[in-house]
């Protein structure tokens, strides 16, 4: 039960209630980890206290250390300021504090809060200051009876609203901030604590954190995705060796990893680094899984990953074995038996049947979405004598299908979608560039059958859709029009509305548990399958999802297979503890009033125009330059927090 709340301005007292309330503005999970309860909140928007056991002036004074520890110190209130926050708060503590150090500290958190230069210095201040405010009488009391304050336990860990809400936990304002103070190279050693991938995600990764920017409550959020980029780029175009750390000696002991798409890449990365010898089995002849053989060059030119990236990986001492497909070439089961564990990282690389009539007739001109990516990411037009394309779907894989069919000469391109622009789930910025390419969009419609002559496909035929309630997904349902059909002529129809993962690598593996989604069933605490040993990550868990979560999600795996084989029981870290709490939380306030001067537009990066990229695979997009870098990277607003917990 909650006891107090004074979370984002909503204040629940229920001190001696009867019939208890609870808040709207948060919901706080019972518990840390199993066993251990949450008996108090204090972060940036408040106190959160659920056990009478908490003194909320001890923890006061274990939130001040916190943000002395935290604060950089760049700016006087926050970083001198925390200092005698503390004291007033030891003196508190101890029972010999005075009326006058009450209100010393009221005033002294007031104005660290209204003049530190960011955000932990302005955040920080609040959980003390509600302590202040809604345990007054409480607190005047102790001061009068010297009574000393009663000793707690507590967790705290730093947030913010970008770094929440990566799925590799890149330390965002931190690498930033050492891109504005001219430090590119710590800045690119920053993000590979996180990711072994700064050149790829700097170019394709979905962004999430850039809608959690609070700068983008402003004028437009900081270009986060790029200015990774630019790190990465700055290594490359310099040739500067690059900073790792120091591998440790080896422990002795072999790991096999499948597939060497991002989750495989990085798990090997990362256990590498600890001291592992890690052996790759990738089936095809390059690095990289869907990445390389999914995104087009225009996205991702092919040596940032299969050169750039992977050179360093493999001069960690990672073997990568090409043209062995497990399951075939090598069962799973023998790797099991030969490697003290395995890790299987394997893309979504089949694709979802539209379920309509004539897909399964094998008509030349239908080729579904990620087979003709493969083809020509591997220099092959899939069907050669087709001009006119017609592309079903509206994910970034969609994306890819349309605007790389101008790219191999197809002169007429069109996407058929089924819900409204607005529901569709491809990145913004690729439906804006597939717009300017000359795509033809078809919304709120839905092939129902395949049109052939002599075999090969002539059209498609599609029904109108009007939009229903919401589904599961949130999005509105969309319903078929009767009577709305209407034909779509065309040479070559692609179907790109998902993906699906293929489980041949499994064969001879009948212990190995799956999902009701054909994924492999893991504890998602451990990243271990149902079978002991047998770890794995990325598409093959989640179903086809967005590559910086197989990236980060690969580089936990390492962690809980290096627990594993160190003899302790695996499970995340307090950090992704904490990470979870956050989300639960709500780091990112949508509608906070942000109170900075705007004016500081965001860099757009200078692209190639329409009408001469559309024809070409070379890159769309031209980095920064450094000084573009670097003014870029002046619009952070250093928006950590702090959270803690009693327990």
């Amino acid at each position: 039960m909650i006891l107090f709340s004074s979370w984002q301005g909503e204040v629940v007292d229920n001190r001696n209630k009867k019939e208890p309330k609870s808040p709207k503005a948060i919901a706080l999970p019972e518990e840390f980890k199993p066993g251990e309860k949450i008996k108090a909140f204090f972060g940036w928007d408040g106190i959160v206290i659920c056990d009478d056991s908490v003194d909320p002036v001890d923890m006061a004074l274990r939130y001040a250390e916190a943000m002395l520890n935290e604060s950089c110190g760049k700016c006087t209130p926050c970083g001198q300021g925390a200092r005698f926050m503390r004291t007033l708060l030891e003196k508190m503590a101890k029972g010999v504090a005075t009326n006058d150090d009450i209100e010393g500290l009221r005033s002294l958190a007031t104005l660290i809060k209204s003049t530190s230069k960011c955000s932990i210095g302005q955040t920080a201040p609040v959980p003390i200051l509600h302590v202040l405010e809604y345990f007054g009488e409480e607190i005047k009391g102790r001061v009068s009876s010297k009574k000393p304050a009663q000793a707690g336990r507590y967790r705290y860990a730093v947030t913010a609203p970008c770094l929440n809400v990566c799925p590799s936990s890149l330390d965002i304002p931190k690498y930033i901030e050492e891109i504005r103070e001219v430090r590119f190279e710590d800045s690119l050693s920053t993000i590979r604590e996180m990711t072994c991938l700064p050149g790829t995600l700097g170019r394709v990764c979905v962004r999430p954190c850039e809608s959690n920017c609070r700068r983008a409550l402003v004028e437009g959020s900081v270009s986060i995705k790029w200015l990774k980029r630019f790190a990465a780029d700055f290594e490359m175009g310099h040739r500067k060796k690059p900073r790792l750390p120091q591998i440790p000696p080896s422990i002795g002991k072999r790991i096999a990893v499948v597939g060497a798409g991002p989750a495989g890449l990085s798990c090997a990365f990362y256990l590498a680094l600890k001291g592992y010898s890690v052996t790759i089995f990738e089936k095809s002849k390059e690095p990289g899984g869907m990445a390389t053989y999914g995104i087009p060059d225009y996205r991702l030119p092919r040596g940032v990953l299969t050169r750039y990236e992977v050179d360093i990986i493999k001069g960690l001492g990672v073997e990568i074995r090409y043209g062995v497909e497990i399951g075939k070439d090598i069962m799973l089961m023998d790797l099991h038996k030969d490697y003290d564990a395995v890790f299987i990282g394997v893309g979504a690389q089949t694709s979802a049947k539209m379920g309509v009539e004539g897909e399964d007739k094998g008509y030349r001109g239908f080729i579904p979405g990620v087979r003709y990516l493969y083809d020509i990411n591997n220099g092959m037009d899939p069907y050669p004598e087709g001009k006119r394309v017609v592309v079903v779907g509206g994910g970034n894989v969609a994306m890819d299908c349309v605007r790389t069919s101008f790219r191999i000469g197809k002169t007429d391109v069109h996407l058929v979608y089924r819900r409204s622009r607005a529901e569709m789930p491809a990145d913004p910025e690729e439906i804006h560039d597939a717009e300017e390419e000359g795509v033809l969009f078809h919304f709120l419609c839905n092939p129902t059958r395949i049109l052939e002559q002599d075999g090969k496909v002539v059209g498609v035929e599609l029904i109108r859709m009007e939009l229903g309630e919401p589904d599961q997904s949130g999005r509105r349902r969309p319903v078929p029009v009767p009577g709305s059909e209407f034909i779509l002529e065309t040479d070559i129809l692609i179907p790109a509305i998902g993906q699906a993962v293929d489980l041949s690598f499994l064969a001879g593996c009948s212990d190995m548990k799956l999902t009701k989604w054909k994924t492999l069933e893991v504890n998602p605490d451990t990243f271990e399958t149902s079978i002991k040993g047998i770890f794995a990550a990325g598409d093959c868990v989640t179903g086809p999802d967005v590559l910086v979560r197989a990236a980060g999600d690969g580089r936990k795996a390492a962690d809980r297979i290096d627990q594993y084989l160190r003899g302790i029981e695996p499970g995340p870290s307090d950090e992704e503890r904490f990470d979870r709490l956050f989300s639960k939380i709500k780091v990112f306030n949508k509608n906070e009033k942000v109170e900075v001067a705007g004016g500081m537009e965001r860099k757009e990066l200078h692209k190639l125009d329409p009408e001469v990229r559309k024809w070409i695979f070379d890159e769309v997009e031209k980095g920064y330059m450094p000084s573009e870098a670097i003014t870029e990277a002046q619009r952070c607003l250093r928006c950590y927090r702090i959270g803690m917990i009693a327990y």
